[in-house]
């Protein structure tokens, strides 16, 4: 009871530090990495290409679906993820009132990996690229003094690394440390599914090999297809239709036609496109780009 009654007190700091200092639904601060996000009202299902980083809802809730799993998280939770995944997202809980108030901070592989040989423990040999968890005092504790730097911006340079340092820390001790090690790790499996998933991300408009994708990752067929699914909830050529999906419909609220914006992204079938966006979006590609141009949004996801 004691843990909870702090952790309480930590969340309604933290809250009034991330309200003071955001601007809007995805504000970059002071601090390199961090953002913080405030929202006044649920919003509509947005998709995006996710970026690696951990992720705080500090008041009301947000939804999230990657490959065909849902996950919701909140001000008992954390979200973390450690691979770049195409997903779509919605805050479920905000009002004038209660704002939906989050903060978030991208992942430094480069300062994970340094931490690795001063704590103890292993990268599992296969891990998903992304979890919710419980939130703890002891992983509050560093985001509040990280926060507050907000409000001393010369202390920024010198303190905002070692705190960042003491999250990852904190992190790697807990129940995702094995991903965090996976992301880190460049002989990990999750690395070498990373490599697939930069060529997916740089050519996702052309056919996709799968035999190809499995030699740049350095694994079997069998194994490739293991591995990208526990890491990513999807199939390489899932993936794929999500980014082709998502750009194609940034260029159709840019005012590109559907039969263009599909082709664009590599369809050579504009039925085939049609049907698959109404599939991903829920509705066919022009009627769902006047919806977004009508309600002013687009295919930014912030967390």
């Amino acid at each position: 009871m004691a843990d909870l009654a702090v952790m309480h007190e930590q969340l309604d700091q933290l809250r009034d530090l991330a309200v003071r200092h955001g601007n809007g639904p995805n504000h970059e601060t002071a601090v390199p990495r961090l953002a913080v996000h405030v929202g006044h009202a649920p919003t509509p299902p947005t998709s995006g290409l996710f970026e690696p980083r951990i992720c705080l809802v500090l008041q009301g809730a947000k939804q999230i679906m990657i490959g065909d799993l849902v996950l919701r998280y909140d001000p008992a939770t954390y979200f973390v993820a450690s691979i770049e995944l195409p997903v779509s997202g919605c805050v479920i809980e905000a009002s004038r009132e209660k704002p939906y108030v989050g903060i978030s901070l991208a992942l430094d592989r480069d300062a994970i990996a340094a931490l690795l040989p001063s704590v103890p423990g292993r990268a599992s040999a296969e891990t998903a690229g992304f979890a919710v968890s419980a939130v703890t005092p002891a992983l509050l504790d560093p985001w509040l003094r990280l926060l507050g730097l907000l409000d001393s911006p010369h202390d920024i340079p010198i303190l905002a690394p070692l705190l960042e340092r003491e999250i990852l820390y904190r992190l790697l001790q807990g129940p995702q440390g094995a991903l965090l090690r996976q992301a880190a790790r460049e002989d990990s499996r999750l690395s070498q599914v990373r490599q697939a998933i930069g060529w997916i991300r740089e050519h996702f408009d052309e056919p996709l090999r799968i035999e190809a994708l499995a030699d740049l990752a350095a694994m079997s067929l069998a194994s490739f297809h293991r591995h990208f699914k526990a890491a990513t909830a999807m199939s390489p050529l899932q993936y794929q239709k999500s980014l082709r999906l998502q750009q194609a419909r940034r260029l159709l609220v840019g005012r590109a036609d559907a039969a263009g914006a599909g082709f664009a992204v590599g369809y050579e079938s504009a039925s085939q496109f049609s049907r698959e966006y109404a599939r991903m979006f829920g509705l066919p590609p022009a009627r769902d780009a006047i919806r977004l141009r009508a309600t002013g949004a687009d295919s930014a996801y912030a967390v």
